[in-house]
Formats: structure tokens, C-alpha cells, sequence
């Protein structure tokens, strides 16, 4: 009896119940982390860009963590959670699923958690086999010159799926099929419920295989075989596969970028989160970092090294090497920083604005054209424009207790060396001499000194050399 394809939307499960023996981590294995998300969200994302919703995910190991963590990094995505509170196999898994499904009448689209280089592209020539066939099932199957691990794939007269039968059951003859199982699946949920309550755990784990699927649906109407790319396919086991999978994200991000417009020196040597966002003639040297939601506008110029979390760069930005901003920051138009800067929390640079070698800056509004050029820290501050804040300068923000503001007026000038000691005030157009402790208010226009008196000694160099002398012979007498 065929099974119509039903006008229903796509619905999908993926499976993140797993601990992750292999991680030999303590943190469940969809939870490690891939370019700033962790390792479910790629299937997920890959089942919501086919159009699947509802889409549940099981869960298990860590459950509530795995949770709290997927709906922070999908937001108002059509997310359901069902819990697998044993696990004892793939097949058991789905059917936890099957209350969350609770009305899903049309085809459901089964994925693993730990899948991230899966595409919506992908997921999608499944569902649709199955839809032209008007089929119970399709699935996945790649074929591989070393199949070692996974579940061969049995062809009956024809050549159309007979069933799959796992490595550990499987005999000498069909461990020497090349063609597996992928781990992806789309069924209609008539024939899903029906099949998945007849699966058994006759087998050498004893666990309800997912797989037994293909041969309860071939014994009414086979199921289709979809072969598909094995690295989409490949899921992450241990750490070395995660970072397998990192690299060939990185890389896929690194060509979308390329085709965007964006110079990449070395993509090979580019780390970019998910969630970044840069525009075109933007040129990134080697070994540069994007974290979190930064976003670079168009004309910017990244030096190598450079580590920018959570930042948003105005067009024309020129990040020399080895700078570090972490955001929330925010960077106007042609402003210049480092080398070896760093840009912390709460920075909000203006345009034009030049932060030179190991300046810091953190909590700290910086007006246009303001500058400070070397070996500086600015902190809990409100710099006006045109301010020129001199080598060595450093805003004592800090009492102990409490953190307290320097404000400094458009066009002063703060000379090198100086101490300005919170909460203070200098007014615009204000001076402060080179070497100067400012405790109180400077008006505008002043020039404020706050050196200890000089006093030199003369002859005090020649009298202590004297001494010295007189007491190396005196140790060499009583020698």
C-alpha cells in the first residue's frame, strides 16, 4: 500500500540525549562549542533553514543544560524539548519525541546532534525523495572505502533497500559493503509510530535501533536511499573530530566571505563566530579572531592577531596588530588603534579617534579626533574632542571601594606622565604638566602643575662615589 504524501509542513527531531563517552569531557557533547555556538545548533539550524517547525530536541545527559543553552542561541525558534531520561537507543529516543509531536500528521525529518556540517540543502533532497516516491521513508547512506563503525546497508532484488544492519551485528560478507548509513532520516509520522512501536532490542547492544526502520518499511514498500556527501554526513565523536569540524566550517565561512567581498590574506588562518557580521572591502590579515556579535563595517583594515569580541567597527577602521576589544564596544569611522591595544567594556570610541601601543581603555566615551598614543589607561571616563592625552598617562579610577569619573573637556591637552585622580574634572582647552598628580578641578584654559617641588644637591653624585670608594677599602683591610 503506497503512503500519501501529506500537504502538512515538515516537522523535525534531532537527537542530543548522548553523553559523549569519547569528548572524555564532563561537558555533554552537543554542548561543546563550534565558531561561538554549541555543536546541536548546526542540525538545528540546518532543520530550520528547510523549513522544519516544530523542531524537537531530545534530550538526556544534562538535559536542563543543553536547554537553557539552545534556546539562548535560537531565540524565538520553534523549539521543543522532550527528555530521554534512559538511553537506550536511537529508536527510543524518537518516540520520546512523539508527545512534543503531538498533531503532526505530515513528514518528520530525523537528525543527530552531533552532525554540524549537515546543510539545509542536504536535509531538504531527503525530505523531497521521499515526497516524489510517496514513500514511507528516505534516508541517508554514503559510501566509504573504510566503513568501519557504521551500519551497512542491505539491498534487496532490485536493489532497493532491504534494511541496515549495525557493524557489531553484522556478518563477515556485509562488513565488506561500502555503503552506510548517514544517520539521516524523513518519514511520514503515520508510518514513524507505527514502525518505532515494533522495533525490538534483539541485537548485540541490546538498544532500539533507529535503523530497523528500513526493513519494517520494505516489508510493505521499500524505503528510499538518498546518498549524500560522507563529510556532511561525518559526526563529531571525540575532540579531535570537533575540531576537524571547526576547521571545515571556518573554511566554508572563509569562501562565503571571499565571494561577499571580503580579503582574507590567509583564510586557512581566519576564526570567525557564527553570529559576526562584515562588510564588503573589509581586509583581514592572518590569525585574526571574531567572537560573539561583532560586526565590521565596509573599508576596515584587522592587523594580524587582532581579537575582537562583541565590537562594532564603523566604515575605515584600521586595527593594527595584536589589538584586543572586548565588547561591548563600539568604534567610529576611521578611528586608528594599536598594535597591542586593548578596548574593554563599555568603550565608545567617536570618529577618528587613534588609540596607540598599549593603551586600555574600559568604561570610557572618547570624543572625535581624541588621541593617546602610547602607554596609557583610561578608565571610567568621559574624554571630550580634539584631547590629547600624553605617554604614560592613567585615570585612578579606583578608591578601593568604588570606581570614580575623570571627565575631560574637548581640546585639552594631558601631558605626559600625568595622574588624574578620580573623580576629577578638567575643563576644554585645559593643560596638565608633564608629571603632574591632578586631584582637583582644572578650569578651562589653565594649566594645572602638580609636581613635588625640585631640589637639586650639588655635588651629591661626586661625595656618594667618595663614600663608596672609602668603604670598598675599608672591606678589602679588614680582608
Amino acid at each position: 500500500m503506497t503512503t500519501r504524501t501529506s500537504r502538512a509542513p515538515l516537522a523535525a527531531v534531532v537527537l542530543a540525549a548522548g553523553q559523549g563517552t569519547r569528548m572524555k569531557s564532563r561537558i555533554a557533547k552537543v554542548l561543546h562549542q563550534l565558531a561561538g555556538k554549541p555543536l546541536a545548533w548546526f542540525p538545528i539550524r540546518a532543520a530550520l533553514e528547510a523549513g522544519a517547525s516544530p523542531v524537537v530536541v531530545v534530550v538526556g545527559h544534562q538535559a536542563e543544560a543543553v536547554e537553557a543553552a539552545l534556546r539562548a542561541a535560537l531565540p524565538g525558534a520553534p523549539l521543543r524539548f522532550a527528555v530521554q531520561a534512559e538511553q537506550r537507543g536511537t529508536a527510543h529516543a524518537v518516540l520520546a519525541a512523539r508527545t512534543a509531536l503531538r498533531g503532526v500528521t505530515g513528514p518528520i525529518a530525523i537528525l543527530s546532534g552531533d552532525t554540524p556540517l549537515l546543510s539545509a540543502a542536504t536535509l531538504l533532497r531527503v525530505v523531497k525523495a521521499r515526497a516524489r516516491a510517496q514513500a514511507p521513508l528516505a534516508f541517508a547512506t554514503m559510501n566509504l572505502a573504510e566503513p568501519r563503525g557504521y551500519g551497512r546497508v542491505l539491498r534487496g532484488e532490485g536493489g532497493t533497500p532491504a534494511g541496515i544492519v549495525e557493524e557489531k551485528d553484522a556478518s563477515e560478507a556485509q562488513r565488506a559493503i561500502g555503503e552506510v548509513n548517514a544517520g539521516l532520516y524523513c518519514g511520514d509520522a503515520g508510518f514513524l509510530w507505527r514502525a518505532l512501536a515494533r522495533v525490538g532490542s534483539g541485537n548485540a547492544q541490546g538498544e532500539f535501533y533507529l535503523t530497523d526502520l528500513v526493513a519494517l518499511a520494505a516489508k510493505r514498500e521499500p524505503a528510499v536511499a538518498v546518498e549524500v556527501d560522507p563529510l556532511e554526513a561525518s559526526g563529531v565523536n571525540d575532540l579531535e573530530e570537533l575540531a576537524r569540524s571547526g576547521r571545515v566550517l571556518q573554511r566554508r565561512r572563509a569562501s562565503a566571505l571571499m565571494k561577499a567581498g571580503v580579503t582574507l590574506e590567509d583564510p586557512d588562518r581566519f576564526l570567525c563566530d557564527e553570529e559576526v557580521e562584515i562588510a564588503a572591502d573589509v581586509v583581514i590579515e592572518p590569525d585574526v579572531r571574531l567572537r560573539g556579535a561583532t560586526r565590521i563595517g565596509a573599508g576596515c583594515r584587522l592587523g594580524q592577531g587582532s581579537i575582537l569580541a562583541d565590537a562594532v567597527l564603523a566604515e575605515g577602521v584600521t586595527v593594527k596588530p595584536y589589538t584586543v576589544i572586548e565588547g561591548p564596544a563600539t568604534v567610529g569611522a576611521r578611528s586608528v588603534l594599536g598594535p597591542f591595544s586593548r578596548i574593554r567594556p563599555g568603550s565608545e570610541l567617536a570618529e577618528g579617534v587613534h588609540l596607540g601601543n598599549f593603551v586600555e581603555t574600559k568604561k570610557t566615551r572618547i570624543g572625535k579626533g581624541s588621541k593617546a598614543n602610547h602607554l596609557a589607561y583610561l578608565g571610567d571616563a568621559v574624554i571630550g574632542a580634539g584631547v590629547n592625552v600624553g605617554c604614560g598617562t592613567i585615570t585612578c579610577n579606583y578608591d578601593g571601594e568604588q570606581k570614580h569619573q575623570t571627565r575631560i573637556g574637548d581640546g585639552a591637552f594631558i601631558g605626559s606622565d600625568s595622574i588624574l585622580v578620580a573623580p576629577v574634572e578638567i575643563g576644554a582647552g585645559a593643560y596638565t604638566a608633564a608629571g603632574s598628580t591632578i586631584t582637583e578641578p582644572v578650569p578651562a584654559g589653565a594649566l594645572a602643575l602638580g609636581r613635588a617641588k625640585q631640589v637639586n644637591k650639588e655635588g651629591w653624585a661626586r661625595r656618594l662615589e667618595v663614600e663608596r670608594a672609602a668603604r670598598r677599602a675599608a672591606g678589602k683591610a679588614k680582608g
